[in-house]
């Protein structure tokens, strides 16, 4: 295999020949480039001999099932991804087009051990990627990652005999059949479904009616130039077309689906966006009481409130706060034996009997219809305004260059918890503690928190706040988290404001 390039140099001779990587697309948990600025299809297929090779070292059955997101460059990103593959003497099994969830559901479906999902995922238009994994339903973590880059930048793929490629057809159905099972709606319900244009717009609405759900179209039609706006169910903007949809409509509810499917949105009848861990937290409540001592898992982005909550205290749940990032929760959530996992981004791992561990937009679609059913005379206003009231504030991502970000964060942790160690308050509180399992998270006296941590997928830090007291505290926690980290000066503009 030729060791590929890091500069990435489009409209040149080597371009269509030789592989071009640059190096920060290998993320934690899955690869993400802008293309073709950041890697060209030779260099695709240098990840897919390097994917290959690396199953065959690590004793995998060299089968594996690959599919695609809907974006104009996606099929010939797969194409090249699958030349490596087959050079590395894998089987490959197409299954088309996809979510990322129905990719991993092949896994099971045709039982094959690997999965290779082309996606850029929320991501705008220009980025490509690749979620990967060996052993279902688990996606590769940090170790696995830095395998693959080792093998791929130092050219160590080695091609095989006996790669092979099969098309294969009837997943979607069989994806959506296994969706549906045998569940329908016994009360009327009618849900925006929202999908930005994006791949789930292929799935949700249908996924809806087969259930007994009356849908209200919310950007349906399959378009990849997203021409409303990008399909990311944590970006204000989408929230907001949600809610005015759903109050123009009298909907119970909104549903909205990220670029890939792999995550879920809610808004409620009042129009009202319900952030992600919130959800978690409703949906935690109705499952605990169908099985009573079940653990949860929760990012370290997420609410306060699954381990503080009377009423899954109640119903005896174990809540346990970890990393983010779908690798490290479908990982998590395996290991500790957890009912299902939740994510402040949108991303929720149902596992068995609900789900098989990782995270799928139209599971949790459905499995929030059942709850509505088994719930006939709520709201989902009223499961909202029945938790205990905290004040949130939407993920917010300031510009740290890739290459800079953990160093920076390694800096910013140190000075969150020296101000602890100092016994120094924060809003005007003690610190209780702070929690550094990813980035960290400091903790008041009172529960109210703020988080600081490194985006694994784009070139960000993230920043998170909760005020279990009030709006003013919430602002002051962000204003002084915000203080510690402007005494970076690579840390650049937020993405968004609240």
């Amino acid at each position: 295999m030729t060791k590929p390039t890091a500069p990435v140099t489009p409209n040149t001779w080597n371009f269509l020949r030789d592989p071009m990587i640059t190096p920060t697309g290998f993320r934690e948990y899955d690869a993400r480039w802008k293309y073709p600025d950041e890697i060209n299809l030779p260099g695709i297929t240098a990840l897919g001999l390097g994917l290959g090779t690396q199953m065959i070292a690590r004793g995998i059955d060299p089968i594996i099932a690959v599919a695609n997101d809907y974006r104009d460059y996606s099929l010939s990103i797969k194409n090249a991804l699958m030349l490596g593959l087959m050079q590395a003497g894998i089987a490959v099994k197409d299954i088309g087009p996809a979510v990322s969830p129905m990719a991993y559901f092949s896994q099971f479906h045709l039982d094959v051990p690997a999965v290779a999902m082309v996606t850029a995922s929320h991501n705008p238009n220009g980025w490509t990627g690749v979620k990967m994994g060996f052993e279902r339903p688990l996606t590769h973590g940090p170790d696995e990652m830095s395998e693959l880059r080792e093998i791929v930048l130092q050219g160590k793929g080695v091609a095989r005999a006996g790669g092979s490629y099969e098309f294969v057809d009837g997943v979607k159905e069989a994806y959506l059949d296994d969706l549906v099972g045998d569940f329908k709606m016994s009360r009327k319900l009618k849900v925006v479904c929202a999908t930005g244009n994006g791949t789930a717009a292929a799935f949700a609405p249908e996924l809806f009616e087969r259930i007994g759900v009356e849908v209200v179209p919310s950007h349906n039609e399959l378009d990849y130039t997203f021409p409303h706006y990008n399909p990311n169910p944590e970006a204000m903007e989408m929230l907001h077309d949600m809610s005015d949809s759903v109050k123009a409509s009298g909907a119970d509810f909104a549903l909205g689906f990220d670029g890939d499917g792999d995550r879920c949105g809610v808004v409620d009848d009042e129009g009202e966006e319900i952030f992600a861990d919130k959800v978690g937290v409703i949906m935690a409540r109705d499952l605990s009481k169908l099985h009573p001592n079940a653990t949860f898992v929760a990012d370290v982005k997420s609410t306060g409130l699954f381990a503080s909550d009377p009423e899954l205290k109640k119903n005896g749940v174990t809540a346990d706060y970890w990393k983010t990032g779908h690798s490290h929760m479908k990982r998590r959530v395996k290991e500790i034996g957890a009912l299902a996992g939740f994510e402040k981004s949108g991303h929720y791992f149902l596992a068995e009997p609900i789900g098989r561990g990782y995270d799928c937009g139209m599971r949790v679609a459905v499995e929030i219809c059942k709850l509505m059913d088994r719930n006939p005379d709520m709201k989902m206003s009223d499961l909202r305004r029945a938790l205990p009231k905290t004040w949130a504030m939407p993920t917010m991502s300031p510009y740290c260059a890739d290459t800079e970000k953990y160093d920076v964060l390694d800096r910013l942790v140190a000075k969150l918890v020296a101000k602890h160690t100092a016994g120094e308050t924060l809003a005007g509180r003690s610190i209780k503690e702070v929690v550094t399992v990813n980035g960290a998270r400091v903790i008041l006296d009172n529960g109210s928190w703020g988080l600081v941590r490194a985006s694994s997928n784009t070139p960000n830090l993230v920043v998170v706040c909760e005020s279990s007291q009030s709006e003013e505290e919430l602002r002051a926690i962000f204003a002084e988290i915000d203080a510690v980290i402007r005494t970076e000066p690579l840390v650049g503009d937020y993405d968004q404001t609240f």
